[in-house]
């Protein structure tokens, strides 16, 4: 086969031994990533991690395959003459098997650095598919130039129109992915962390499932599915209940009768609330006088939380427990009275 097609002797220089056994060495650099620094990610991402091993290991058996047939084929090149026409075929093939592994194993480490900093909940793929498809596009450029000798320069200069009208065509597409990497970049957020999400006046709460090219998915307190584009997400107020260390602030009213002896309510209120599992001890529970009225005396109890999407079901908690502490120590709840005088 002549070179009119594929450059065959440059790529005979790439698909070697040593190339066969830098990739191997660097699928060996994956393996000992994830058995030395990875221990303590949860069950789930076990799971997924082994799962892209499982894949990266089909990819080398189908590579080693290859790259035995070829050195194979190299080795009776001058005694066949099918051979010497069908031996650039395999080559091509066995490189783009090789270039699949590089990748696939390159986008592993990737995810699996990523891990390190987010072990808690995960990482989001956006960045890991973005680190693919750059070096996906980088080794097709590098291909397309060396093994089959094209010049993309003179190429890339006539299409700088259609890139211009491509663009434009995919601003909002462009918009959405770029703010999407701003986000990532900034760790306004991560996988699990709850969100209020002010746009003007909308209030958009739950938490982050997945952040994808366009968009970033949250799963609401009923487990709805909110998919916002990455574009708005970042020009609106975002405010993250989930950083560890910083308790979420709570809070429920109750309107006590006159004459209850005010500070043994403070006290039981506070009690009660320092029953439940789900309120934190460090700061403690703490209740306050906030008003007066003509149907009784409001007191506001304050305690602070570390789940945010479980607040709902501790003010539940805080309400029963609160009433049972209340009524076995006589104190009533305020009643709204209506008095009707008759006229003489």
């Amino acid at each position: 086969m002549n070179d009119r097609l594929i450059q065959t002797q440059r790529l005979y220089q790439i698909i070697d031994l040593e190339t066969f056994i830098l990739l191997s060495m660097l699928g060996i650099v994956a393996f000992l990533f994830y058995r030395f620094f990875l221990k303590k990610v949860s069950e789930e991402r076990h799971n997924n991690l082994k799962n892209h091993f499982k894949v990266l290991l089909k990819y080398f058996i189908t590579m080693s395959v290859l790259y035995g047939i070829f050195f194979l084929g190299s080795q009776s090149l001058d005694d066949s003459e099918n051979v010497r026409h069908i031996l650039p075929y395999v080559g091509l093939i066995t490189f783009i098997s090789g270039a699949f592994f590089f990748v696939k194993t390159s986008r592993l480490i990737v995810l699996q650095y990523l891990f390190l900093g987010s072990m808690r909940a995960g990482v989001p793929s956006l960045l890991v598919n973005i680190f693919s498809l750059v070096l996906s596009i980088l080794i097709l450029f590098w291909t397309v130039s060396v093994i089959f000798g094209v010049q993309l320069t003179p190429l890339l200069a006539t299409s700088a129109a259609f890139s211009i009208i491509l663009g434009l065509a995919l601003q909002d597409t462009l918009g959405n992915l770029f703010a999407g990497i701003s986000l990532q970049i900034d760790k306004t957020f991560e996988i699990g962390d709850w969100l209020e999400i002010m746009n003007g006046t909308v209030k958009i709460v739950g938490q982050v499932k997945e952040l994808s090219w366009r968009s970033t998915v949250l799963v609401g307190f009923t487990d709805e599915s909110i998919v916002l584009p990455n574009k708005l997400v970042a020009q609106s107020q975002v405010s993250n209940f989930s950083p560890e260390g910083q308790p979420i602030v709570r809070s429920q009213s109750f309107k006590i009768a006159f004459g209850a002896d005010l500070a043994k309510t403070i006290e039981l209120l506070e009690q009660s609330a320092s029953q439940i599992s789900d309120i934190r001890g460090i700061p403690a529970p703490f209740a306050y006088v906030t008003e007066t009225t003509d149907h009784g005396i409001t007191i506001k109890l304050v305690y602070f939380i570390e789940n945010y999407g479980r607040q709902f079901v501790i003010a539940d908690k805080v309400f029963k427990i609160a009433f049972d502490f209340l009524a076995k120590n006589g104190i009533q709840i305020a009643r709204p009275s209506l008095q009707i005088r008759q006229g003489d």
